[in-house]
């Protein structure tokens, strides 16, 4: 008997900012451009973000010598301001990002369903990477 049910992986870390900055800084397409990268060779040229339930997003990865890039989009199916998105990307995978603030500090959890192409730990390691990426710019952030 085969199962349909994907394998889930997990990433976190601890910004050094309360959720309502967090949030802005996390959603604001002028900064998803900021930060949303897994190393420092690629970029993100372009974003949008219409962060509602039922709204879409799309942002662009891109090598910064033009070698390749894809875009990253999918639907919201839960927003709840400073808690909780949840959506669906365009492959159907399901993804939770959960943002737990407590006074100066908010810790972000976000939990995706793997695809099949790469490797788990690879897969980790990228979303890890963007989720650091994403810290280091809050934290440095005005």
């Amino acid at each position: 008997m085969s199962s349909d049910k994907k394998t889930e992986i997990t990433v976190e870390a601890t910004v050094n900012s309360p959720a309502e900055k967090v949030w802005k800084l996390w959603t604001d397409p002028g900064h998803i451009t900021g930060w949303c990268h897994a190393s420092d060779d690629w970029h993100a040229p372009y974003a949008e973000n219409d962060i509602r339930t039922g709204g879409k997003f799309k942002t662009t990865m891109s090598a910064k010598d033009g070698s390749t890039s894809f875009d990253f989009e999918g639907v919201y199916t839960n927003v709840e301001k400073y808690k909780l998105i949840e959506y669906t990307l365009l492959d159907d995978r399901k993804v939770k990002v959960t943002f737990s603030g407590n006074g100066n500090e908010t810790k972000i959890t976000e939990t995706f369903e793997a695809e099949n192409i790469y490797p788990h730990e690879m897969q980790k390691q990228g979303w890890q990477a963007i989720l650091n990426n994403f810290k280091s710019y809050a934290e440095s952030a005005e």
